[in-house]
């Protein structure tokens, strides 16, 4: 059974910094892109940034690359979204998610190119 299960979500002063998590299990974790996605209430979910299963990143155009960092640890099967610099329009659940299968086609950076999904952990920004 695929599971996907955020962690690191909070409430925190803008300027400060997280870490989310994300831990993957009942598949080939190895072998699978994955990605991180945003949503805030009323609005459509949001792509952040994907990890390839080579390593390969890519990130929302409008994510400031100075601020977030998308990165893997294969041995342990996490997915992780470091956040620097929080700003209040950061507040969002964030979402991880699974992509392709390597060697498969790769699609866009959409939700419906991700087949499993996590619950979610929120994050929220005070001034």
């Amino acid at each position: 059974q695929v599971q996907l299960i955020e962690s690191g979500g909070g409430l925190v002063q803008a300027g400060d910094s997280l870490r989310l998590s994300c831990a993957a299990s009942g598949f080939g974790f190895s072998r699978y892109a994955m990605g991180w996605f945003r949503q805030t209430p009323g609005k459509d979910r949001i792509f952040v940034a994907d990890i390839g299963w080579m390593g390969g990143t890519t990130y929302h155009k409008d994510i400031p690359r100075a601020r977030f960092t998308i990165s893997r640890d294969n041995d342990k099967s996490m997915v992780y979204l470091q956040i620097n610099n929080l700003a209040p329009e950061d507040t969002a659940v964030y979402f991880c998610a699974r992509g392709p299968r390597a060697f498969s086609s790769r699609g866009d950076f959409v939700p419906s190119s991700y087949d499993k999904w996590g619950q979610g952990t929120q994050v929220t920004v005070s001034i």
